[in-house]
């Protein structure tokens, strides 16, 4: 009896100690605009009065700067400084866990109570970033690629929404139309975005195929590369779509000159700006295999945090609790909780429900060293090559394999 009543105070004791060593989390964000600023600290300031754990949270703002602000985290951290905790983006993941700047979350997770609001597929996608089997990066929030429509251009074609990809390609054709009768087309199907940045919805005709980016030599693979030259090929996309960029695209579905093309969420006021409820979406129907691409912002803890445990109550806080339905009903960014999905907010929102249908599917690229180079140079100028004939899909396949794996 007396161990038992040793043990129990010693764990009273303990408690009492987090919550009376007033426990201070430095945490580094970059926010895209004063609103979102303010909105930070208005979650620290949330979190700091709720959490009754006596956890104070500063919060830090440091410009993105192109991308830069992972620069300067990376050398705050090397050199013995920087935050405990910090927003991130899935790509700095290999340079953080090679220099085992990133604490494993695994423990925390597994102890976790609300680690199943999160999609495991997910969690896939963290561990897939670092290279491992376990998760360096906690999910936060999340933009998810799926597919704008006209309702009235549909109806005109006499189609329902796609719900396969083989649907989805005979959509492409018979949006292609001669609005006007003068024997040209003035509507194309598919708003093709060829330029750098096109490799994420291309990805998708790849894997509806069947392939993948770890082979994309396969002949499954060939087969979606194929399908995406075909509709350059047989006029349901512009003639400029080898060189059409996201500016394009927009433009393109804008002026009615496209019937559908893929963006996310983050358009949807514009286009709704233009077409009023004429305007619609759906997620980029599966084949043989299913997957779009996702925009991403996480958190990580660093491995110089003073007290993981406390680091984690606000991970959490952001990525389940209050702060994951206030940052997103403030930015527009898809939520990664479950029971935050199901907000009204959210589920009344007609590209936030397609966004979250969508997600289980979404995914990144490889991250690899060559990756970077991959985007900006070989992937646009190979496609190019492959949608003007100069190259056969089952060429340009092999040549998008060598460049990211070899």
């Amino acid at each position: 009896m007396k161990r038992i009543m040793m043990a129990t105070l010693a764990m009273v004791f303990a408690f009492t100690a987090f919550a009376a060593d007033k426990v201070t989390v430095t945490h580094w964000y970059w926010a895209d605009n004063p609103k979102y600023s303010a909105t930070m600290q208005q979650m620290a300031a949330d979190f700091n009065a709720t959490n009754g754990k006596g956890i104070t949270v500063v919060a830090q703002e440091y410009p993105w700067d192109g991308g830069a602000y992972s620069e300067t985290l990376f050398r705050a951290v090397m050199g013995g400084g920087g935050p405990d905790t910090s927003s991130f983006k899935l790509t700095s993941t290999p340079l953080f866990t090679a220099n085992n700047l990133l604490v494993n979350l695994d423990s925390h997770l597994n102890s976790w109570k609300d680690k199943s609001l999160i999609e495991a597929s997910l969690y896939d996608t963290m561990r897939q970033a670092s290279g491992t089997k376990s998760v360096y990066v906690m999910p936060w929030n999340t933009q998810v690629l799926y597919v704008y429509y006209r309702p009235s251009l549909m109806k005109k074609a006499g189609i329902g929404v796609p719900k396969t990809y083989a649907e989805f390609l005979e959509a492409a054709k018979k949006l292609t139309m001669d609005s006007n009768g003068d024997g040209k087309t003035d509507v194309y199907g598919f708003g093709m975005r060829g330029a750098k940045g096109g490799q994420e919805p291309w990805g998708s005709f790849i894997w509806a195929r069947g392939g993948n980016f770890e082979k994309m030599d396969s002949p499954q693979a060939i087969q979606g590369m194929q399908d995406y030259v075909d509709l350059f090929k047989n006029g349901y996309a512009p003639p400029t779509a080898p060189m059409d960029g996201f500016q394009e695209i927009i433009a393109n579905f804008k002026s009615g000159k496209t019937a559908m093309t893929v963006h996310h969420i983050g358009s949807s006021a514009g286009m709704i700006e233009t077409f009023g409820d004429d305007v619609d979406a759906f997620p980029f129907p599966g084949g043989v295999g299913k997957w779009t691409s996702m925009g991403d912002t996480e958190n990580v803890m660093l491995k110089s945090a003073k007290n993981k445990d406390a680091a984690f109550e606000w991970l959490a806080y952001l990525a389940t609790g209050k702060g994951q339905e206030t940052w997103c009903t403030v930015t527009g960014n898809v939520p990664v909780s479950k029971t935050v999905k199901e907000l009204p907010f959210f589920q009344s929102n007609r590209f936030m429900k397609v966004s979250i249908e969508g997600a289980p599917w979404a995914g990144i690229l490889p991250i690899l060293d060559t990756t970077t180079e991959w985007i900006n140079n070989i992937w646009p100028n190979t496609v190019s090559a492959a949608l003007l004939g100069k190259i056969s899909a089952a060429e340009a396949m092999k040549k998008l394999q060598a460049g990211l794996w070899d």
